[in-house]
């Protein structure tokens, strides 16, 4: 019995939160968006539209580009280079992109 309760609480909550985040929009586009640019004003079913199409358009697809960014898969590799590794990597990185070890500028050459 508990479970359902659960499940049925959630199942409320996320529909008041979308719910709240649908009403934001629409009120925020409807006090925006007509003065600023002449657009009509919309409903929340539009802008419930909205949120899903700027979903479906702007937000990453998946989880993966996420966790790469933050599980920690250059510190790990860095940690497991040895010191030859590490300096062949910081060549190729100064030839491909122009940095290496040292961040200071270097001298301009007079050629």
């Amino acid at each position: 019995m508990k479970r359902g309760s659960w499940i049925l609480k959630a199942v409320l909550l996320g529909a008041i939160a979308i719910g709240v985040l649908g009403l934001v929009t629409q009120l925020l586009w409807n006090w925006l968006v007509p003065a600023l640019f002449g657009a009509p004003m919309i409903t929340i079913w539009q802008a419930l539209g909205l949120l899903l199409l700027s979903k479906i358009l702007l937000w990453p697809i998946g989880k993966r580009h996420y966790k790469a960014q933050n599980s920690g898969y250059w510190k790990q590799k860095w940690s497991g280079m040895t010191d030859e590794e590490k300096a062949v990597f910081r060549k190729k990185m100064k030839e491909k992109c122009g940095w290496g070890s040292s961040f200071q500028q270097s001298k301009p050459t007079n050629e």
